[in-house]
């Protein structure tokens, strides 16, 4: 199936089985999607990248259609690939895309410039439960990093950065976001505080979620609490054994 997504979602999917045989050593990697979104790819990268165009691990388990003209809110976008992607795939939606670590900003704000006019704001900044600035743990020694993380001690996350934060409820407000028709979340640990303390009449504002959710030591910060929040807040739900996690509103 993934090799169907890779033809189905680029137009140059030639270049990825190049790769794999090893008839290229050409970095960054650039592919086009079908509908001509251009995606710079570091070859340090180029397994986020599988996960989202040719896995869509975002995708497998969305409870309801994403509609065009859509409004999606992408915390922890990383290198920007699921903003891309969503870009790419659903006609006329909008994008506002947050990542807080500068290495991996630099490579979203270059995806923006490299795609011109793609309605997808880019946002250097964390996202949480409340404003102010927070240290995210994270290893200073790679290039890009996809595992900073609110956990410290983390595995692997020896080093520390102090970074600025917004809400969920300020990200509504600032780009006038009625509807948040897809939220998806890959903030490594970060999602509890920002779903527990989002105001209820925020959070019916949301249609559907999509997110990793990453285990905590603290109450509450596990897949089977979140899960059973949602729930109880209107949302139907649906996970996967790897720490994906689907909610959407009928």
């Amino acid at each position: 199936m993934r090799y169907i997504n890779l033809i189905r979602n680029l137009s140059n999917w030639e270049l990825y089985l190049a790769v794999k045989a090893g008839l290229t050593q050409t970095d960054p990697l650039r592919f086009v999607t079908r509908s001509h979104v251009k995606v710079e790819v570091p070859r340090r990268l180029v397994q986020t990248f599988k996960e989202i165009f040719m896995d869509e691990c975002y995708m497998q388990g969305l409870g309801r259609p994403v509609t065009e003209n859509a409004s999606i809110i992408d915390i922890g976008a990383n290198a920007g690939y699921f903003s891309l992607f969503a870009l790419a795939r659903f006609p006329g939606v909008r994008v506002v895309a947050f990542e807080p670590l500068p290495a991996n900003f630099c490579l979203l704000e270059r995806q923006k410039a490299n795609n011109g006019s793609l309605p997808m704001a880019c946002v250097n900044k964390a996202v949480a439960g409340s404003p102010g600035y927070l240290e995210l743990a994270y290893d200073a020694t790679d290039s890009f990093s996809t595992s900073a993380t609110l956990f410290k001690g983390a595995s692997g996350q020896l080093d520390a950065i102090r970074v600025e934060a917004t809400t969920l409820h300020d990200i509504l407000a600032e780009f006038k976001i009625v509807r948040c028709d897809l939220l998806k979340m890959d903030c490594e640990g970060a999602e509890y505080e920002i779903l527990y303390r989002l105001p209820p009449e925020d959070l019916q504002r949301i249609s559907q979620i999509a997110m990793e959710v990453h285990n905590g030591s603290g109450e509450g910060e596990n897949i089977d609490a979140l899960e059973t929040f949602l729930k109880t807040s209107g949302f139907k739900t649906r996970r996967r054994p790897v720490g994906m996690l689907w909610a959407w509103r009928e």
